[in-house]
């Protein structure tokens, strides 16, 4: 080894801290995760000890952390090129990439194992499909594939909730893929407006993005269609077993105004884009985040109060 591999490698641990390891956990994300998989299990007919419960949160978390740990170990080379990515604590020098795979595989056996031993070997099964469909499907293959990475690799992101309710019952019902799919379909609008104003960052690193492959106003033309999509299922969610008259009001204001941006985003000239740096597409990007997070909290505020015959039609 030479004086200056040593030297690099002494201050990658001199500069490495806890916060760099949590970083590659995708702590954002895993809060999504965290949360949607808690209104599975509470939206779920069988109560749960609150043991348990806390115990498959946890291990439903530690899940999510470790696929992003292991994307973040595949997609290293691209992190290093993206201006939003580069930070990242592999492209950074603060965490090397053998420790972000040990870290990742570790987890990945750990959750799987311990979320099987504290509710069903159902839900430990479901998780480590989940986990695979993230890191194989999406991460290694769909990413850098096809400009439908987003839209079949969502999937992944949209499997908490089903996993939540399979750790409180053991078994699988329509009530969880009907949160399934109110994430699968909010994914692609989400992202490809961030893709929007990000487009460079995707050029530079040669993802197929659909802003890359089909350019701007195709992908414009997308998200006004699958937002289309997303309000109709939102909105019809409202009249099953996981909804109610909190929910379809949430629902009506969240998809008029996610249906008014992405009509905004459809009209939108690229000169005026450029000139005022993406205001609408970011405005709408932001959105998109409370969206989910307002429609969710809303089942749950159903399931909270359907023991008080509150919740629920």
């Amino acid at each position: 080894m030479t004086d200056a591999s040593i030297n690099a490698s002494m201050t990658r641990e001199e500069d490495a801290s806890f916060g760099d390891y949590f970083a590659l956990l995708k702590p954002r994300v895993m809060s999504l995760v965290v949360f949607t998989a808690f209104v599975g299990l509470m939206a779920a007919p069988m109560g749960v000890h609150p043991v348990v419960g806390f115990a498959a949160i946890l291990f439903i978390a530690i899940g999510g952390g470790a696929s992003g740990a292991l994307n973040m170990w595949w997609d290293a080379d691209i992190d290093q090129v993206m201006k939003r990515t580069k930070s990242r604590p592999i492209p950074a020098g603060k965490v090397d990439k053998g420790e972000a795979l040990s870290l990742g595989l570790a987890l990945s056996g750990l959750s799987v194992i311990m979320l099987a031993l504290a509710t069903n070997v159902f839900a430990g099964a479901f998780l480590a499909f989940t986990i695979f469909f993230y890191v194989v499907v999406y991460t290694m293959w769909l990413k850098r594939a096809t400009p439908q990475n987003i839209v079949i690799g969502g999937a992944a992101g949209a499997f908490p909730p089903v996993i939540g309710w399979i750790a409180a019952t053991g078994s699988m019902s329509i009530e969880p893929w009907l949160m399934f799919a109110l994430t699968f379909l909010w994914t692609p609008p989400h992202f490809w407006a961030l893709a929007l104003f990000m487009r460079n960052d995707y050029d530079m690193a040669d993802v197929p993005m659909l802003t890359v492959t089909h350019g701007r106003r195709s992908t414009r033309k997308h998200i006004l269609v699958y937002t289309v999509i997303l309000a109709i299922f939102a909105l019809a969610t409202a009249f099953t077993g996981v909804g109610g008259p909190i929910y379809l009001a949430v629902a009506l204001v969240l998809n008029a105004l996610f249906l008014k941006g992405a009509v905004q985003i459809w009209r939108r000239d690229e000169d005026i884009c450029e000139m005022d740096n993406f205001k609408v597409e970011r405005s709408f990007f932001k959105l998109s985040l409370l969206y989910l997070f307002l429609h969710f909290g809303a089942i749950l505020m159903e399931a909270l109060l359907k023991p008080y015959g509150l919740g629920g039609w």
